[in-house]
């Protein structure tokens, strides 16, 4: 799934080409992607003929603001990918599910083939009294808002859990998933299993930076694109982060700091890496 650092890599890039255009027409030939719709009609009907003001985030999800004061929100799932082309003649890849034209050329298509990604569109009021369970309680998010460690730490120590648990919990930090969270635990210098209650005041100051500085690393290399290819830019590139991992996917090669060989275990229902003897 595309965690915080590949979210944003497609919100700056569709806010640089979307922002300011007219949506001429919209296509859905997949329902499940607007399933949060009566049908498929009522979605068109909230988006054809608006114009695009501007681009937000929050967590994983893309928030794409209306001059009609209404939001479009994309989740892109497990396998989402949100496409840029400058003409529909070039061939639209398989499971190619919606299909957004602009007015001055140009078109967005949404690509899902496992269909767990969707389109919906709410109102500002849905989005500030919390009635869209996935952007509600939403943590701070550490490119955009960061706050200060004393804040993390007093959060950190609240939940009294094991610390990858703790830091894929999307109340308490918005958008790490479970690759980051092994990048930025090893960055850190702590293991996985840590309790979080636990952690001295170094470890704590520790832990936030390692965390701001690998997702605003991520997010300079456009993102990390793994063996499946399935995270590609708004232009079908592929991020070069990958090329940057120290432990994640990393089984049986050198740890960096120590030469140790990674270990990768299971944590809960999750596949951890990481380094037994730098990690502590």
């Amino acid at each position: 799934m595309p965690e915080l650092p590949e979210v944003e890599t497609i919100r700056r890039d569709l806010d640089k080409e979307a922002t300011g255009k007219k949506i001429k027409a919209v296509e859905v030939t997949g329902a499940r992607s607007v399933r949060r719709h009566k049908d498929k009609k009522e979605f068109i009907a909230r988006l054809e003929g608006t114009k695009i003001t501007g681009v937000g985030r929050r967590g994983k999800n893309l928030l794409v603001s209306l001059d009609s004061k209404d939001v479009l929100v994309i989740h892109l799932g497990m396998s989402g990918q949100l496409l840029h082309v400058k003409s529909a003649k070039t061939e639209a890849p398989k499971h190619t599910h919606i299909v957004i034209t602009f007015t001055q050329g140009g078109l967005l298509r949404f690509v899902d083939p496992r269909t767990f990604g969707e389109m919906f569109v709410v109102t500002p009021d849905q989005l500030d009294d919390n009635s869209i369970e996935e952007l509600a309680h939403i943590g701070f998010d550490p490119v955009e808002n960061a706050v200060s460690w004393v804040e993390f730490a007093q959060n950190l120590v609240r939940r009294k859990a094991k610390l990858k648990t703790v830091m894929l919990d999307q109340t308490l930090v918005a958008g790490i998933g479970n690759m980051y969270a092994d990048e930025i635990l090893w960055e850190a210098g702590l293991l996985p299993d840590r309790a979080s209650e636990k952690l001295s005041s170094q470890e704590i100051r520790r832990l936030y930076r390692a965390m701001t500085e690998v997702l605003q690393e991520a997010v300079k290399h456009r993102g990390s694109s793994l063996a499946d290819e399935q995270y590609v830019d708004l232009y079908g590139k592929m991020g070069t982060f990958q090329k940057e991992h120290k432990v994640y996917a990393r089984e049986g090669q050198a740890c960096p700091r120590c030469r140790t060989a990674i270990i990768r275990k299971k944590l809960g229902d999750r596949s951890t890496f990481y380094c037994e003897r730098c990690q502590v």
